[in-house]
């Protein structure tokens, strides 16, 4: 490739977002190598896409009236109506599905959410490809807006056709930061976990 895009944020020690930084500030190595910086920019209006992966399976139903109004004011909270904001839900059950495609509108996915009934296996690894590969684009993607998937679940994945590897894979190459919002409960551990930590640091 001759193009490789590597979106970054950065944080001080108290968290706080540091946004005066310049292409001197950095340094990109691949395979210890230095690679050259082409092309940098500070930009601090950048849209964003967000893709909600949501939980569905047998796991989510002792829980699923805490985990639904969770999701719903997650989601009215990451999409203020504002152009900038797109989103997309997919639930994830036996299958994974698009159950929202790409919108400004918020409400059309926590409608989608409010009437969603759990049940059924985990195909957690299907969602995050389906996000990759099978919803409406919006306007400048992949340069711009920013890519960012949240998955709301306990990161179990039980029935999926494609492996952590390969939508690992995918992920990277669409530039897409992945979240996990873990739905074990405090204090507990679930085997899943590391699989939704290994997707959070590897993205």
């Amino acid at each position: 490739v001759n193009e490789v895009i590597v979106p970054v944020t950065v944080t001080d020690d108290k968290g706080r977002f540091v946004s005066n930084l310049d292409a001197s500030d950095f340094k990109v190595f691949e395979e210890g190598k230095e690679q050259k910086i082409q092309f940098f920019t500070r930009e601090r209006n950048q849209p964003v896409v967000v893709g909600f992966l949501l939980d569905l399976s047998n796991a989510s139903k002792i829980h699923w009236k805490t985990y639904s109004e969770a999701s719903q004011e997650l989601i009215a909270n990451l999409l203020p109506n504002d152009p900038k904001y797109s989103g997309y839900l997919i639930t994830y059950s036996t299958d994974a599905e698009v159950s929202v495609n790409t919108t400004t509108d918020s409400e059309k996915l926590i409608d989608k959410i409010r009437k969603a009934k759990p049940g059924g296996g985990a195909a957690l690894y299907d969602a995050i490809y389906l996000a990759c590969t099978s919803r409406k684009l919006v306007k400048g993607e992949p340069i711009e807006p920013r890519r960012i998937i949240i998955v709301i679940g306990d990161g179990h994945d039980n029935n999926s056709k494609k492996t952590l590897d390969e939508v690992m894979e995918i992920a990277q190459r669409n530039l897409v930061t992945i979240y996990g919002v873990s739905t074990v409960a405090f204090g507990f551990s679930a085997e899943g976990e590391k699989n939704l930590n290994r997707l959070a640091d590897e993205t």
